[in-house]
């Protein structure tokens, strides 16, 4: 994790970057797993296990581009295993949660939710996070125009769901 990707950070240096980079994204990781999992509880946990992964991780990166895709993309991969776990299929959220965004952008992130999971994330990396589409296809593992397929669609999708109250399961 330094600056030019060579040097071997001893376990202070490490710890100590890795707080650093967790205080500067940690909005953008609770974000992001938030919007996939929709339980605040769950993002805030995910959260803390990207930033375990960060400490224990000795990739190097080239720039802080490319930390941001990391995080992004190690985040994206905890919320999918959490998803696939026995206990997050068998239990009901509690319906509770805390509007982590403003009224009317909350009003359509409740909207993106009805999309499909590979829809509403690659609409919420590309519009809200400002990612490009070949910075998402990164992310994800996929080719770039299997993700701008996604982005139409979706955009579509969304556009259907907000002007004529859509169908849920898009």
């Amino acid at each position: 994790m330094s600056e030019n990707g060579t040097e071997k950070l001893s376990p202070e240096k490490r710890k100590e970057l890795a707080e650093k980079t967790i205080r500067k994204y940690a909005n953008l990781i609770f974000r992001t797993a938030y919007q996939f999992l929709k339980n605040y509880h769950d993002a805030e946990d995910i959260l803390q296990e990207v930033g375990l992964t960060l400490l224990r991780s000795d990739a190097p990166f080239d720039d802080d581009r490319h930390m941001r895709n990391w995080l992004v993309a190690v985040t994206l991969n905890k919320c999918k295993n959490l998803r696939r776990c026995a206990w997050f299929r068998f239990t009901e959220p509690i319906n509770d949660d805390i509007a982590v965004t403003e009224p009317k952008s909350f009003e359509v992130m409740e909207e993106l939710w009805k999309l499909s999971d590979n829809q509403r994330s690659v609409l919420y990396l590309y519009f809200y996070e400002q990612f490009t589409i070949d910075e998402i296809a990164q992310i994800l593992g996929r080719s770039r125009n299997t993700v701008a397929s996604w982005l139409r669609r979706g955009k579509l999708n969304l556009k259907k769901i907000l002007t004529q109250g859509g169908n849920e399961n898009v």
